[in-house]
């Protein structure tokens, strides 16, 4: 009679009852795991996705040193703001890196310039101009500027002549004055407040105040006293000079001039 509630064990029973034992224990050693028992030789790799860090997870300070290469960097991933101050040297900059559309207008002056930085070869065509030029440069084209001084030498007369024979002569200005200077000729040792001589050392640097051409006779032989040199023709181009004989025998003068424009 009892034989029929006996329970009769079969595969599947025993199979379910043993799965049931290993989820449940599974499970229990799971919840039981003790603190910072799973490190790194326990994770799979690939185990730790970009989903399974919470943000903020990976600080600086959880980086090893070149542990983030370009190939690592996301678009757009690094900002001015994460660049320290003086993080960015010539050293860090590659071939081709910093381009003209770069640099924004007035960044570059004179004095971020190295010495030979700026060769004929660099400088467009027309872009040197009159108005980039300094005072001191002597223009290219136009009249002389204001201040600036021409100089240059003369010689006058013949070998041959008889008594009161003319010679004459000329030079031309190197660039043209806006006017006629005034003329004044000194013979050697003579200066004035506007012609105050062939300058200091080789004495090869004749002065002139603006406005002034002055022509300074350094050698002279048989000129006519009264009239030992006479300037005439004077433009703003140029000038002539006229030496006359004193007697039948050779007679010249020559030396140096300057003008300087009003």
């Amino acid at each position: 009679m009892n034989s029929r509630f006996r329970p009769k064990l079969s595969y599947a029973n025993v199979i379910a009852t043993i799965a049931l034992f290993i989820a449940l224990g599974g499970a229990a050693v799971a919840a039981g795991l003790p603190k910072r028992s799973v490190g790194a030789p326990q994770l799979k790799k690939g185990a730790v996705t970009p989903a399974a860090l919470r943000k903020a997870a990976v600080t600086a300070g959880k980086l090893a040193p070149k542990s983030v290469v370009a190939g690592k960097l996301g678009p757009n991933s690094v900002g001015p703001g994460n660049i320290g101050n003086g993080a960015i040297s010539s050293a860090k900059l590659g071939a081709g890196s910093v381009l003209a559309s770069a640099i924004k207008n007035g960044v570059i002056t004179n004095n971020k310039l190295g010495n030979e930085v700026v060769t004929a070869t660099k400088l467009a065509k027309g872009s040197v101009t009159l108005a980039k030029l300094g005072d001191e440069v002597a223009p290219l084209l136009g009249t002389l500027k204001t201040g600036q001084t021409l100089r240059g030498v003369f010689d006058v007369g013949d070998t041959a002549a008889a008594v009161g024979d003319l010679a004459r002569s000329s030079a031309s200005f190197q660039f043209p004055l806006l006017n006629a200077p005034t003329v004044t000729v000194l013979l050697p040792g003579q200066v004035t407040a506007n012609c105050s001589g062939l300058g200091s050392g080789v004495a090869q640097t004749p002065q002139a105040t603006g406005g002034n051409l002055c022509v300074y006779v350094t050698k002279a032989e048989n000129l006519d006293e009264t009239t030992p040199l006479v300037a005439e023709n004077n433009t703003r181009l140029g000038f002539g000079l006229v030496a006359k004989a004193k007697e039948a025998k050779p007679y010249f003068a020559y030396g140096q001039w300057a003008v300087t424009a009003p």
